[in-house]
């Protein structure tokens, strides 16, 4: 018998006999599911479960801080909540609640109850407070940036939709490209994954796309795009030729300019090069995107000519000044003018993630779970975590304020694994040594999970009921317990219901209810949200029994901006003017040297133009993988078998790999001055050269994890990557701008053991 669940990375079906998950199968209705449910039944049953909880020896017996490479003893989880709650008692008693560091961060499940994140915080507020992290890696810069030049998210999180687009659009513009690798997600599930047949339908109504980066297959091979391929981090450059050809041959929409956008005249003075001496043209800009002249103002006259939806990846600002690439991508639509007509302006992250573009009716409920307001008010940027640690007391610069660092004592962390997330692995790895504790609640021997003082295991989706949704998909998904916690596993909810009872604070956190408890009061509190919804949607018994609730496609495809436009008067932009800030004078009077009052080139700190490039001739772009979800499932399924003899891939041009001489399926050192990595090496025309592509998601796997900079086996990019703010308005994440390089390698080919259990032991031991 098939019982109805749900993830990330899809709804599916699974079988369960004799206790163990056998089999799973996408529902029947979904076009295009993903192969890496298959790794889903390995997952759930694999060797490298955490079965019980476990406290590491050195912290146990001396309280040290020498995380990594340590012995674990198992303990009752009695002893173990125990430890925890004194812990956290200490902590706060002596430092106080901002010394708590639970900034964790994940996609730790589609369930909107059992979200690890929201669970932790939760309990964190109830208990004084902790210090957060702001925004995401993926989007800090773009969510910094954003509120000031459009005044909210909405062609961040609901950008025009397909509908509009297949409809009306004429031309493509994508920089960062088009891909379906990242359309496998969505967060909350989906039970249909409908963004190929969107594609498909583009291309047979025959709209051009024009893909612009480095990598070819950025883009879907259905829409038969022409490929741009610029050197990396030069977009803004690239955008601004594009502008300078619009206005210097009047192609640009003067009267959109003068009703819709705000300060256009003092960045049309930069663009026009009255200041410096240096028009932004396409004679300028080829040299620096390596894109022919021509090219470029052939590209502007085709942009001017029809509707154009110019869209742009979430990568594009994680790379350095990436703030940039958004406000310029906004500056170039509406040059344009045609923000806020059917099938054209800008949008972000079309083909990052399922959702974007997905026709959804406004008021489509969504369960949340509340993790309510943290009483101390004390938060990082997201990707700053480094600087805390290293840093406690010091000063820095974030958007418009002078923020401290506190000091951290202890770090609790639960549905993330940011050993594959941050950046410069070995700086974090030192940094992370630093506070008193660690705590992590865990399914699986992570790379985070190995380098905790304190492990308690968690149970992964299959092992609890939850439910699975997300304001971008047109589904609610009843997520059903297939299997029974295995091991001793607890789900993060009764961990958590455990510490506030010794904590005190158990009827503040659970409220009185249970998991079903609180299931049907999610359910029905979304439900309540409209009063549409409350006819249109089963009471939660049908709902549960029947296992999904789908919401209607919308009849009206959703236009971003459309009632600014029909009426910027009555409604005005949430920004200082009312109106698209192409000059914001608020960004300005924080005087920043990296973000000014308009969008300006900054050459980044690495890149194949510059200095470093003498030393480091290669620029690494470690993308969202293929196979898996970021670190998710690394070790089973489609992710294990992409592997080479355990070893992640690099991509390289023929002519880089030729240079280098290295050949198809050669053992390869990639690095540069922050560390080094092995992969195995593939070759492909599909990247440009200069140009090298290793996924993230491998689970870090150093040879030595005492060792400083020791060298990592397995092909996690992150030690490589660059660990600095994209700005002082942002700081977020910059992994889009390093540099390196490669040889082949001669060394021991001992094959990464990331999978490995640490060695454990008994408290009787």
């Amino acid at each position: 018998m098939y019982r109805i669940h749900s993830g990330h990375w899809g709804a599916f079906e699974a079988r369960v006999e004799d206790g163990n998950v056998v089999e799973v199968r996408p529902l029947a209705d979904d076009p295009n599911p993903t192969p890496i449910l298959g790794g889903v039944v390995e997952a759930t049953h694999h060797d490298c479960r955490i079965r019980r909880p476990a406290v590491r020896q050195g912290w146990l017996e001396r309280r040290d801080r020498k995380r990594g490479g340590d012995p674990f003893v198992e303990v009752p989880w009695d002893e173990a909540l125990d430890l925890v709650a004194e812990e956290l008692r200490r902590i706060k008693d002596t430092h106080g609640n901002e010394a708590i560091f639970a900034g964790s961060y994940g996609w730790s499940s589609a369930g909107r109850f059992h979200h690890a994140k929201t669970q932790l915080q939760r309990f964190m507020n109830c208990y004084g407070g902790f210090t957060a992290g702001k925004h995401s890696y993926s989007l800090a810069a773009g969510l910094a940036i954003l509120p000031h030049i459009v005044g909210d998210c909405r062609p961040l999180h609901h950008p025009t939709s397909w509908q509009s687009i297949v409809t009306h659009t004429d031309m493509i513009v994508a920089f960062g490209g088009l891909g379906t690798k990242n359309t496998q997600m969505e967060p909350g599930g989906t039970a249909n994954h409908s963004t190929l047949s969107w594609y498909e339908k583009i291309a047979q109504r025959g709209v051009r796309v024009v893909s612009i980066t480095p990598i070819r297959h950025d883009t879907s091979d259905v829409l038969n795009a022409e490929w741009l391929a610029l050197r990396p981090n030069t977009d803004v450059a690239l955008m601004m030729a594009l502008a300078h050809t619009l206005v210097s041959e009047n192609l640009h929409d003067r009267d959109f300019l003068a009703r819709y956008t705000s300060g256009s005249e003092r960045f049309l003075e930069y663009l026009m090069g009255k200041h410096d001496g240096r028009p932004k043209s396409a004679a300028w800009a080829a040299p620096i995107c390596q894109i022919p002249e021509t090219t470029i103002v052939t590209l502007a006259r085709s942009m001017a000519a029809g509707r154009t939806m110019i869209t742009t990846s979430y990568s594009l600002q994680r790379g350095d000044h990436g703030e940039q690439t958004f406000w310029m991508t906004m500056v170039l639509a509406c040059l344009l003018g045609q923000v806020g007509l059917p099938g054209g302006g800008f949008g972000f992250g079309y083909g990052s993630m399922h959702g974007q573009g997905n026709p959804v009716p406004e008021n489509k409920a969504t369960p949340s779970f509340t993790a309510g307001q943290n009483p101390t008010g004390s938060f990082i940027p997201v990707a700053r975590i480094t600087d805390l640690l290293e840093n406690p007391g010091g000063r820095y610069e974030f958007d418009g304020e002078t923020r401290t660092y506190p000091e951290t004592k202890m770090i609790y962390w639960c549905g993330g694994n940011p050993f594959h997330h941050h950046q410069d692995l070995n700086r974090f790895l030192d940094a992370w040594r630093k506070p008193d504790t660690v705590v992590v609640n865990e399914p699986w021997w992570t790379p985070t999970a190995k380098l905790a003082d304190i492990v308690l295991p968690a149970t992964t989706t299959l092992e609890r009921n939850d439910i699975g949704s997300s304001s971008r998909d047109r589904y609610i998904m009843a997520m059903k317990q297939i299997v029974p916690p295995q091991f001793e596993a607890r789900n993060d909810f009764d961990i958590f219901s455990g510490l506030a009872e010794r904590l005190g604070i158990f009827d503040q956190f659970t409220e009185g209810r249970d998991e079903q408890t609180w299931l049907r009061f999610l359910y029905q509190q979304a439900r309540d949200r409209h009063p549409e919804n409350t006819a249109l949607m089963p009471e939660f018994d049908t709902f549960w029994k029947v296992g999904k609730f789908e919401f209607g496609e919308p009849v009206e495809p959703r236009v971003v901006y459309r009632d600014f436009r029909d009426d910027p008067i009555e409604n005005p932009l949430a920004t200082e003017s009312g109106k698209f800030e192409i000059y914001s004078e608020k960004i300005a009077g924080f005087g920043y040297d990296d973000c000014s009052g308009h969008p300006v080139w900054h050459e980044p700190v690495e890149w194949l133009g510059g200095e470093s490039a003498g030393t480091w001739p290669l620029h690494l772009i470690s993308n969202q993988p293929q196979h898996r979800l970021h670190s998710q499932m690394d070790f089973a399924g489609p992710s294990l078998r992409s592997k080479v003899h355990g070893h992640e891939p690099i991509v390289l041009s023929p002519a880089d790999a030729a240079a280098r001489d290295v050949r198809e399926g050669d053992l390869v050192r990639v690095y540069n001055g922050r560390g080094e990595t092995l992969c195995v090496a593939q070759l492909s025309d599909g990247v440009r050269d200069g140009v090298a592509q290793i996924s993230t998601g491998a689970w870090f796997d150093p040879e030595d994890w005492r060792a400083a900079g020791a060298l990592e086996r397995h092909g996690n990019p992150n030690v490589l990557t660059l660990d600095k703010g994209t700005s002082k308005l942002g700081q977020g994440s910059i992994a889009h701008t390093t540099l390196v390089d490669v040889e082949r390698h001669t060394g021991n080919a001992t094959e990464p053991e990331p999978y490995g259990v640490p060695e454990l032991r008994s408290i009787s031991d």
